[in-house]
C-alpha cells in the first residue's frame, strides 16, 4: 500500500467511524467523537499523548486528550496539559507587529535598518540594507535559518553537554553573520527563525517595551488565554514531558525533562521564533479570534493575509504575516501555522468558509520532525472533517 493510499484509508476509517456515532451533535457528543478520533490515532501511530480542541462558529470550544503526559510516571494527558507551541508563536509576534503598525509606530514598508541599523553587528546580516519589516513578517528577507545550520546545531549539542544557559537573540542571529543572502530581499521565500528574532528586536525598539509584556497586554490577557505564557525558563508549570528521537541533531536525551519537571534545555532561546507554552484550547481560541478578525480593534485581516507564494510551483500555498495560507483546498481556504520544537509538535488551522478552527498538540516529534510519518496531515484532515460536520449539525 502506498503512503498516499494508506493516508486516505486512515483518514476515512477514523473520521468515518466517529461521524457515524449518531446524528445528535450536542457538545457532549462532539467531545466524545473528538476523544474517539484521538484515541484511534494514538492506537494507529503510537505517540505518547496528545490534546485537541475545536472552536465552533457559535464560540464554543470543545477539547479532548489521549495518552500520557509523562510515560515513565504514567501521568495521563488532560486537556489542561501544556506543551511548547513552537512556531505557532510567530502568529502572536506578527499580530503584535501589526498592532504597532495600527498605532503608527512602524510600517511594514520600513527598512529594518531604520530600526536596528545602529547596532554594531547589523551590517553583517545578509540583505541588511534592503530588507523590510514586511519581508521579516513574510519570510521574504533572503535570510538563512540559524536553527538548521550545522554550526548552530553543533553549538547546541555542546551547550546541552555542558548545561549552558540559553543563547541570547543576538548570539543566535550571529550564526548567519557574513553569509550570502539566499536571494535579494523581497524576491523569494525561505522560512527563517532568524528573521523573527530580528522582528522581535524591531518590536521592542519601536515600542520601548518588552515583547512578552506587549503580547500579554494586547492579546493573552484581553482574550483570556490564561494557559498561554512565555516559554522563557526551563521549569514551566503543567508542561507535558516531550520525547525526541535518540539521533536528534541537538544532542538531546530522548526525554526532555527531569523527574522534577524541569526541562533539560532552556527554551528561552526560542523567544520570538515562537516562545510560548500553551494548550490546544487556548490555541483554538487564538486562531478563532485572530483569523476571524476579532483579535484586535479595527480592520487588520487584509494586512495579516497580505501574502507571498512559498514556491513558484505551488501558487496556492502562500505566507502572510505569521500565517500560512492554503488558498484552494477541498474545504475552502485554510489559514494557520504549524509548530515544531524538539519533543513537541503543534498545529493550528482555521477553515474560513466554515468558521471552524482546529488545534492539536503532541508530546513527541519522533517520526514527525523527519517527515517519516503522515500523522500530522492525517490528523489535520480528520479533525477538519469532524469539526465541519459538527458545525453543520449544530446549526440544524
Amino acid at each position: 500500500m502506498t503512503r498516499a493510499v494508506r493516508f486516505r484509508a486512515i483518514v476515512s476509517a477514523l473520521a468515518g467511524a466517529v461521524l457515524l456515532m449518531g446524528s445528535a451533535a450536542g457538545a457532549d457528543d462532539i467531545s466524545a467523537r473528538l476523544e474517539t478520533l484521538l484515541d484511534g490515532f494514538r492506537a494507529e501511530y503510537g505517540f505518547p499523548g496528545a490534546t485537541v480542541a475545536i472552536a465552533l462558529p457559535d464560540g464554543d470550544i470543545l477539547d479532548a486528550a489521549t495518552g500520557l503526559a509523562d510515560v515513565e510516571a504514567g501521568t495521563p494527558m488532560t486537556p489542561d496539559s501544556r506543551m511548547l507551541a513552537a512556531s505557532i508563536g510567530k502568529s502572536f509576534v506578527a499580530a503584535t507587529a501589526l498592532a504597532l503598525e495600527t498605532d503608527g509606530l512602524l510600517e511594514r514598508s520600513d527598512l529594518v535598518s531604520a530600526h536596528l541599523g545602529d547596532r554594531e553587528w547589523f551590517a553583517r546580516l545578509p540583505n541588511h540594507a534592503t530588507m523590510t519589516v514586511g519581508d521579516l513578517l513574510r519570510h521574504s528577507a533572503g535570510l538563512p535559518d540559524h536553527v538548521h545550520l550545522e554550526t548552530f546545531q553543533a553549538d547546541m549539542a555542546r551547550r546541552m553537554a555542558q548545561g549552558s544557559a540559553a543563547l541570547a537573540p543576538e548570539e543566535a542571529i550571529a550564526f548567519t553573520f557574513d553569509a550570502e543572502p539566499l536571494f535579494p530581499a523581497g524576491s523569494g521565500w525561505a522560512y527563517t527563525d532568524t528573521g523573527y528574532l530580528l522582528l522581535g528586536m524591531v518590536i521592542e525598539e519601536t515600542s520601548g517595551r518588552a515583547y512578552y509584556d506587549l503580547v500579554a497586554e494586547r492579546f493573552l490577557d484581553r482574550l483570556g488565554l490564561t494557559a498561554t505564557t512565555p516559554s522563557n525558563r526551563p521549569r514551566l508549570p503543567g508542561l507535558a514531558v516531550g520525547y525526541v528521537a535518540d539521533d536528534n541533531p541537538f544532542g538531546l536525551p530522548s526525554r526532555t525533562m527531569d523527574t522534577d519537571g524541569t526541562m533539560l534545555w532552556d527554551p528561552a532561546m526560542e523567544w520570538t521564533g515562537g516562545g510560548l507554552v500553551s494548550t490546544s484550547s487556548d490555541l483554538a481560541h487564538w486562531g478563532d479570534a485572530l483569523l476571524g478578525g476579532t483579535a484586535m480593534p479595527g480592520p487588520y485581516l487584509d494586512r495579516l493575509l497580505d501574502a507571498v507564494p512559498v514556491a513558484p510551483d505551488a501558487p496556492g500555498i502562500l505566507y502572510g504575516a505569521g500565517v500560512a495560507i492554503h488558498a484552494d483546498t477541498p474545504r475552502g481556504p485554510v489559514y494557520g501555522h504549524g509548530g515544531w520544537i524538539p519533543g513537541y509538535v503543534s498545529s493550528l488551522r482555521h477553515y474560513a468558509d466554515h468558521g471552524v478552527t482546529v488545534a492539536f498538540q503532541i508530546n513527541t516529534d519522533v517520526g514527525i520532525a523527519d517527515d517519516s510519518t503522515d500523522l500530522v496531515p492525517a490528523l489535520e484532515a480528520a479533525l477538519a472533517d469532524l469539526a465541519i460536520d459538527a458545525s453543520g449539525q449544530m446549526d440544524q
